[in-house]
């Protein structure tokens, strides 16, 4: 479920102070990296990530990559930092407002 206006401002504010938890370096995303990205979704929800990319289409098309695979949402950009969130399920760390 996508996230609402609301949603995303709420989490925009929470996600300002945190430092970037994985680094996505030369090689790209590569399976390793995924696996990373999924135990820090599922542990903290809302995650920053450090895209070392070259050019804006190319961190464009990972943060797409990870949006799609990890089946998480984008909350944020701010040059070569993403901000991405996916509730977990079984233990919900972060309660968003509904609406």
């Amino acid at each position: 479920m996508p996230l609402t206006k609301k949603q995303a401002r709420q989490l925009k504010s929470r996600v300002h102070h945190l430092n970037p938890v994985v680094i996505i370096g030369q090689n790209g995303l590569t399976d390793a990296v995924f696996k990373e990205l999924e135990i820090t979704l599922d542990t903290h929800e809302l995650i920053k990530v450090r895209l070392n990319a070259g050019d804006r289409d190319e961190r464009q098309q990972m943060i797409d990559a990870i949006c799609q695979r990890c089946n998480a949402d984008l909350v944020s950009t701010i040059g070569h930092v993403a901000a991405f969130y996916r509730r977990n399920p079984d233990k919900p760390v972060i309660s968003l407002e509904q609406g």
